[in-house]
C-alpha cells in the first residue's frame, strides 16, 4: 500500500508540474534565453578555436617544411657557385636566423626541436662551404652557435626519439669539428647505446662515426707536386713572317708526276685476208708495158 501511495503522489506531482510548466516558462523566459545564449556562444567559441588552431598548425607546418627544404637547396647552389669560384655560403646564415626565430614562436616541442636541429646543420654547412680561410677563433665561435642550437633542441624535450638522437648526434659532430675527438666519441657512444634511440637514423650514424673517426685524427698532408720539365726556347720552332709576306698569297706547286697521254687502242688484226698495197704515186700514170 505504501508503494502504491508513493507512486500516486509522484504521478500527481508530475501532472501538477506539467500543468504549471507554461506559466513557469513565462516567468523565467528571460533567464532561459540568457542561459541558452551563453551555451550557444560557448559552442561557437569552441568550434572557432578548434578551426583556428588547425589552420594555424597547418600554416606553421608549411612554413617549417619550407625552411627545412631550403637548406639542401642553398647548399647545392653554394656548391655550384664554389665550382665556378664564387662564394655563396653566406646565404645559409639568414636561413639559420629564420629557423631560430621560428622555433621561438612555436609551442609544439617537436616542431621547435626540428627547427633548432636544422639551424645547427645550416651553421655547420656554412663553415664547410666557405671558400675563404677560417681562423680558429671564427671556427670556435660559429661551432658554439651550432652547439647552443642542438642543446636547445634537447631542452625542448620532444616526444619524438628521432629528434632527441639527432640533437645529441649533432653535439658530437660539433666536438669532432673542434678537434675534441675523445669528447665526440663519448657522445657517439652514448647515442649508440641509448635504448630509446633504437631504430633511429642518428643512432646508426653515431655507430658508423665511431668506426671511421680515427681516420680523421691524423691530418692529411699532400706530397708536393713533381717539378715540371723546363722546355728550352731553342727547341720550340718559330715562324716569323714579314709584314709584306704575312698577307702574300700562297703558291701551291704542281704535282711532280708527269702527265701521261691517253693510249689509243690498236686496231684488230684480221689474219684471213690481207689487202693489197696501193700503187705508188709515180706508177699511177705510167703506160702499161712501157
Amino acid at each position: 500500500m505504501k508503494s502504491d501511495h508513493r507512486h500516486e503522489l509522484k504521478t500527481n506531482e508530475l501532472a501538477d508540474w506539467l500543468a504549471h510548466f507554461p506559466e513557469w516558462l513565462k516567468q523565467n523566459r528571460t533567464n532561459l534565453l540568457a542561459v541558452g545564449g551563453v551555451i550557444v556562444l560557448a559552442i561557437l567559441v569552441y568550434f572557432w578555436s578548434y578551426y583556428r588552431s588547425n589552420v594555424v598548425s597547418v600554416r606553421r607546418e608549411a612554413r617549417l617544411t619550407n625552411l627545412v627544404t631550403s637548406i639542401p637547396q642553398q647548399v647545392n647552389a653554394a656548391m655550384r657557385a664554389a665550382a665556378q669560384g664564387t662564394d655563396q655560403s653566406y646565404t645559409l646564415m639568414p636561413l639559420a636566423q629564420d629557423l631560430q626565430e621560428f622555433a621561438g614562436r612555436l609551442s609544439d616541442d617537436n616542431m621547435a626541436a626540428l627547427a633548432l636541429i636544422k639551424r645547427g646543420e645550416a651553421i655547420r654547412a656554412e663553415l664547410h662551404l666557405r671558400l675563404t680561410d677560417i681562423t680558429r677563433d671564427e671556427l670556435a665561435k660559429q661551432i658554439a652557435q651550432a652547439q647552443a642550437s642542438y642543446q636547445q633542441a634537447l631542452d625542448r624535450k620532444p616526444s619524438n626519439p628521432g629528434l632527441l638522437a639527432a640533437a645529441q648526434f649533432g653535439l658530437g659532430l660539433c666536438e669532432e669539428e673542434l678537434g675534441n675527438f675523445d669528447k665526440a666519441a663519448e657522445i657517439y657512444r652514448a647515442t649508440a647505446q641509448q635504448p630509446e634511440y633504437a631504430g633511429t637514423i642518428a643512432q646508426a650514424a653515431a655507430r658508423y662515426r665511431l668506426t671511421i673517426m680515427d681516420d680523421f685524427k691524423t691530418p692529411v698532408v699532400f706530397k708536393p707536386a713533381p717539378p715540371q720539365p723546363q722546355v728550352s726556347q731553342e727547341a720550340v720552332p718559330t715562324l716569323q713572317l714579314g709584314p709584306q709576306e704575312a698577307n702574300a698569297p700562297a703558291l701551291v706547286p704542281a704535282p711532280s708526276t708527269p702527265n701521261v697521254a691517253p693510249v689509243t687502242p690498236a686496231a684488230p688484226t684480221d689474219t684471213t685476208q690481207t689487202p693489197a698495197a696501193p700503187p705508188a704515186a709515180a706508177d699511177t700514170n705510167k703506160p702499161a708495158g712501157g
